[in-house]
């Protein structure tokens, strides 16, 4: 299977929202295919530092070896980015001047049939990220309880039609394992009305979705990343994040809020410098992909770029 060349998202717009000091020390928590670190990478002097996060060892390859192409300065992290806080204390990092996440599935995992991730290849389902990692989506398909399938395909697929589709899976395992996409892929269809089918792209999108998040905790596991990567924040740091869908776009905008917005009460009487906020939002406007970007890079769709500076 031939893979597709990476193409970063909103990477002009990502960079300079980054503001990037050629001396500072930056964290990429979704290294992937080094699109954005390589342009970071590429901005730094010998006294500025990347830190690049990523669980997956095929894109740990590929991106490490894009990476040394550039220069020297810079340290792949193989492990979750749950963790950033935990690893960079490990190396005595307790500051850094810019944070990014790229949400986006790496193109090394749809790509790649094998992986279980796209529902346009046959595959065993599998939708882990870290490969190490024991639970699956066979795992989830196959015993979970029926109420635990529908909860999933609602919360993290938005799918409306969840009753069903978790009620035909059910159904359709006890004559056998559900083993494949395809044959997941068969049921979501069978589980949707005719009408439903014929409109909104495929028809199993969001239960994919669903149950990839379920599999890796990705929401979880952003929002704690999140606000440790706040907390990590220089004075002038920023954090950009590009998210994909509306789950993890709402964390990130309801914890970005959070930090712009004053935490006392209103009535609590404080001098003027004490209710100052100590971040801001760069773009009040959440910043979208340009309609040429949009026709060069399909995978560009959905993409949303929030940017938060600590003040």
């Amino acid at each position: 299977m031939e893979i597709q060349k990476h193409i970063p998202v909103l990477l002009k717009e990502t960079i300079e929202g980054l503001n990037i000091k050629e001396n500072g020390i930056y964290v990429d928590c979704t290294m992937g295919g080094a699109g954005h670190s390589a342009e970071i990478l590429r901005r730094l002097s010998k006294n500025g530092h990347l830190y690049c996060f990523d669980q997956d060892d095929y894109a740990i390859y590929r991106g490490q070896a894009r990476l040394l192409e550039i220069g020297p300065n810079f340290t792949v992290i193989p492990d979750n980015f749950v963790n950033l806080k935990e690893n960079l204390k490990k190396i005595d990092i307790s500051q850094v001047d810019g944070v990014l996440y790229d949400l986006g599935v790496s193109s090394f995992q749809f790509d790649v049939g094998e992986r279980g991730f796209s529902y346009n290849f046959d595959s065993r389902l599998d939708m882990r990220m870290n490969q190490k990692q024991d639970l699956s989506a066979f795992d989830i398909v196959n015993y979970y309880s029926y109420d635990e399938l529908k909860k999933i395909f609602y919360l993290y697929g938005e799918e409306r039609f969840a009753p069903g589709i978790a009620k035909r899976i059910v159904k359709e395992r006890e004559k056998q394992p559900i083993e494949t996409t395809f044959e997941l892929v068969e049921i979501v269809k069978k589980s949707i009305p005719a009408f439903a089918r014929r409109t909104g792209g495929h028809p199993a999108k969001q239960v994919f979705q669903a149950l990839r998040i379920a599999v890796n905790d990705e929401l979880n596991v952003f929002e704690k990343s999140l606000s440790d990567a706040i907390s990590l924040l220089k004075s002038q740091g920023r954090i950009a994040v590009i998210t994909f869908h509306s789950l993890e776009d709402r964390i990130c905008k309801n914890v970005f809020k959070k930090h712009v917005e004053n935490q006392f009460p209103s009535k609590l009487p404080l001098r003027a410098n004490e209710i100052k906020p100590k971040f801001r939002l760069v773009n009040n406007k959440v910043i979208t992909p340009t309609e040429n970007e949009l026709q060069s890079n399909h995978r560009a769709h959905s993409a949303k770029l929030r940017i938060l500076e600590k003040l």
